[in-house]
């Protein structure tokens, strides 16, 4: 489990086991789910619609072996019923927003009883945007509903008439690999829910989530040039499990994720100009767009590589950066090169050298 989301949640579990910091609990479950839930924002932004589908671990123990799109309507349609049919005991938001509609989801359930290619199947028929946006809308009805409990609430139990009602619902399926879940959920109290579907869940899939879009971009990258447009090393990347590059589909780069088009700027730039990445481009120097832009960190750095790779060519490039890594700890190229172009294309050349 992701050390940081694990220590959060274990002290989230301690906080609200006390009067005294039951709000600080709340309020520290509701850091880690923003936290978990910007992973699960980066992949919708960043990954095309067949990435939502593929099943790069198809018949793996764990669940990792499902799908993004599945793993995004798992979570979610538990915490649905849970937060509102048990707890709240009002609509769903799967029905009340008319999501089912808008997802164009095929059941009303967790999804506990597809699998193998009925998973994939089911996912290829959802609309990933509004999928999104179901789960943003759960969320926040969730946190609602938390921050309205009181520490008293934490203790209430569950009973029969509790498990027929999602038993009638028919939101989980009879089959034996999903019914449990309600004798699951009904065993424990809000308190136990809590540490659950609301939290511990979360963690759980969104990591398999990880390791699915990690597996996609590395075999998205087979093959592929590692060096970007913009004069970055793919290879290199801080973001390397997360992106697989500008290059391919899976460009997760934040000058392409927060484009309208999803293309970068300079990847834009290039491709109508017919260059093969800003370090043929006699304006390198002064321009400004997308990853150039003035108020980006790491400007000049990219610059200064550019500039090297036009000068010695990618095959230098990728070598002075493997000594760069060997020379010093960094993970952004502008800790090491700073923020004078020409300087930072200096320290390239040493270490070239």
């Amino acid at each position: 489990m992701n050390k940081e989301w694990s220590e959060q949640n274990k002290e989230m579990q301690s906080l609200i086991g006390k009067a005294a910091s039951f709000k600080e609990g709340i309020k520290c479950l509701l850091e880690l789910r923003s936290s978990v839930f910007e992973q699960i924002t980066s992949i919708v932004n960043g990954y095309p619609l067949e990435a939502f589908w593929k099943m790069p671990f198809k018949g793996a123990d764990g669940y990792h072996s499902k799908t993004l799109a599945y793993s995004i309507w798992h979570i979610f349609r538990i915490e649905d019923i849970v937060a509102h049919s048990l707890i709240k005991g009002d609509d769903q938001i799967l029905f009340s927003k008319n999501f089912l509609k808008k997802t164009g989801s095929r059941i009303v359930t967790t999804g506990n009883e597809l699998e193998g290619d009925g998973i994939m199947e089911f996912s290829k028929n959802l609309n990933v945007k509004e999928l999104y946006e179901y789960a943003k809308a759960v969320k926040l009805s969730t946190e609602e509903i938390l921050q309205n409990l009181s520490f008293e609430d934490l203790k209430r139990t569950f009973t029969e008439d509790d498990k027929k009602r999602l038993f009638d619902s028919g939101c989980v399926s009879h089959e034996e690999s999903a019914v449990w879940l309600i004798d699951y959920w009904c065993g424990k109290n809000v308190a136990g829910l809590i540490k659950m579907p609301f939290s511990r869940h979360w963690i759980m899939h969104v990591e398999a989530m990880q390791r699915i879009k990690n597996r996609l971009c590395k075999e998205a990258r087979k093959g592929v040039d590692p060096v970007a447009y913009c004069g970055f090393s793919c290879n290199h990347c801080f973001l390397s499990q997360w992106c697989g590059g500008c290059r391919t589909e899976y460009n997760a780069c934040s000058f392409a994720t927060c484009s309208p088009d999803k293309i970068c700027p300079n990847v834009k730039c290039c491709r109508e100009k017919g260059f093969d990445g800003c370090y043929e481009c006699s304006e390198i120097e002064t321009c400004k767009k997308g990853f150039y832009a003035d108020g980006n960190d790491g400007a000049n750095a990219a610059k200064a590589q550019a500039l090297f790779v036009s000068k010695y060519g990618k095959k230098a490039f990728l070598k002075v950066h493997d000594k760069l890594h060997e020379k010093y700890d960094f993970s952004k190229t502008q800790e090491i090169l700073g923020q004078d172009l020409h300087k930072g294309l200096e320290i390239l050349e040493e270490v070239n050298k």
